[in-house]
């Protein structure tokens, strides 16, 4: 893992904070502009109050500026780490050529897999809209029992999806497929080099979608090599106490 310096971490710092602010401004923008038209085209939703308006406005520009937070360190981070760069440009080397032999339903499957929680959140925006138009027929409910009934009939089918996306990736992860993969690699103990083990890895959404895994395994490693340094330390200063000499009777004061 590439240690940072102060400048470096300071410029990806900088990085980060420039793409959740960008994605903050376009996301509360998105969201204004989709709460005002709603307050005109609804007279149920125009009874809403302010508070509760402005809370949908600013949740949409909060989850733009973490996902875009997120994606722009992750950028960052690959551009400017070699050894990551090149990875990522075989990755893309590699897909492009699984891609130019799969067939149109197969990347569309694949497509979707991928970016299903994209797809998720995009099915509850869209399912919202529904509810609200089915339940805004209803004369006989006031503006808060419309949104209230909307908002669960939206929430039931989206936890629905979601239960169902964590049930084939739990899937895939069993058998080995979609972003869950079971290769064999060389042994790194096997000195010659020509034994194979099985290792499970986990194929990104986006890149830098796992770089804290590779903190983690940085972490522990440095916290093993601390413990094998002391051990070795504390095993020297045994070695070196000079040892009693039987039979050698203690002296008198």
């Amino acid at each position: 893992m590439k240690v940072l310096t102060k400048e470096e971490e300071q410029a990806h710092y900088n990085a980060t904070i420039k793409g959740g602010t960008l994605g903050g401004v376009i996301g509360t923008a998105i969201g204004a502009a989709a709460v005002i038209g709603a307050s005109r085209r609804y007279h149920s939703f125009r009874a809403l109050t302010v508070p509760f308006r402005a809370f949908l406005v600013a949740s949409s520009g909060t989850f733009a500026a973490v996902i875009a937070a997120d994606r722009a360190s992750a950028a960052y981070d690959i551009e400017h780490t070699p050894e990551k760069k090149r990875q990522v440009e075989r990755e893309r080397e590699r897909e492009a050529l699984l891609e130019s032999n799969k067939s149109t339903f197969e990347r569309a499957k694949e497509w979707a897999t991928d970016n299903r929680y994209p797809l998720l959140f995009g099915f509850w925006v869209a399912s919202m809209a529904g509810s609200w138009t089915l339940v805004n027929r209803n004369p006989y409910l006031s503006g808060s029992q419309k949104l209230v009934q909307a908002r669960m009939y939206a929430q039931g089918g989206t936890l629905a999806a979601l239960l169902t996306s964590f049930a084939l990736e739990g899937n895939d992860a069993a058998k080995g497929m979609g972003r869950w993969e079971t290769i064999k690699v060389l042994d790194p103990n096997d000195p010659e080099h020509k034994h194979l083990i099985e290792k499970k890895i986990h194929h990104e959404r986006y890149a830098g979608e796992d770089q804290w895994r590779e903190m983690v395994e940085a972490e522990e490693e440095r916290i093993n090599e601390r413990k094998a340094a002391s051990k070795a330390k504390e095993d020297k200063e045994h070695d070196q106490k000079p040892a009693k000499k039987e039979g050698a009777a203690p002296k008198k004061s």
